[in-house]
């Protein structure tokens, strides 16, 4: 499947189907049978269907002008901005998106380039907030490299709750910034490696917003 410009990715609609039929299965009892003990879980479910729809909202996105911006790949908050080791980098910049259940978890492209490795690792399902999410979890990665030939990593890691990992772009794709390149459901994260000499312009704790926020520059 590619990426959607739908206002509703279509990765959300079994889940939403799922919701709403629940939700008229219970509100026709509850009707039928004049029946408050199915009153009360059909209001339930009907917010859950609520819920289900939003988070799988699809807004359009508009990159900044300059495209020497790295731009975040997810809605959410920064938990962590500082130095690391990637094996395909080696001494690198990380920064650590968290994405709540609240976020929209479709994911942009945060630089343009072409994709020269695509790596999963299977892992465990800890919050995505626990730093070792980074070696411990679940975890869809993209080695990109750009046009002058500088590399960077993009990783997809599965939260306490999200159990899918979904990203369209294979190897040999060109991506260009600002679109978008997958989602992850119900909750997780999204870590940047970037070259060492990169100086992020965000700081632990900021939100961000998926395909618009400047992370730095890669100039």
């Amino acid at each position: 499947m590619r990426p959607s410009n739908l206002l509703i990715t279509p990765e959300g609609y079994p889940y939403i189907a799922y919701s709403f039929g629940l939700f008229l299965l219970l509100f026709c009892g509850a009707v039928l049978f004049s029946s408050a003990a199915l009153a009360v879980p059909a209001a339930i479910v009907l917010l859950l269907s609520v819920f289900v729809v939003s988070f799988f909202r699809n807004p359009q996105r508009t990159p900044p002008a300059d495209s020497s911006l790295v731009v975040a790949p997810a809605d959410g908050t920064v938990v962590y901005v500082g130095p690391a080791q990637q094996e395909h980098l080696g001494d690198c910049v990380k920064i650590s998106i968290f994405m709540s259940v609240f976020n929209v978890h479709i994911n942009w492209v945060p630089f343009g380039g072409r994709v020269v490795d695509r790596f999963y690792r299977q892992g465990r399902f800890l919050d995505a907030r626990d730093p070792r999410v980074s070696s411990e979890n679940e975890q869809l990665g993209l080695v990109v490299e750009t046009d002058g030939g500088q590399r960077m990593v993009a990783v997809q890691i599965a939260g306490l709750v999200a159990r899918r990992i979904i990203c369209y772009a294979e190897i040999g794709d060109r991506l260009e910034r600002g679109r978008r390149y997958g989602l992850i459901r119900f909750g997780s994260r999204v870590d940047l490696y970037l070259p060492a000499a990169f100086s992020p312009l965000v700081e632990t704790g900021e939100i961000t917003v998926a395909g618009e926020t400047p992370l730095g520059s890669l100039t």
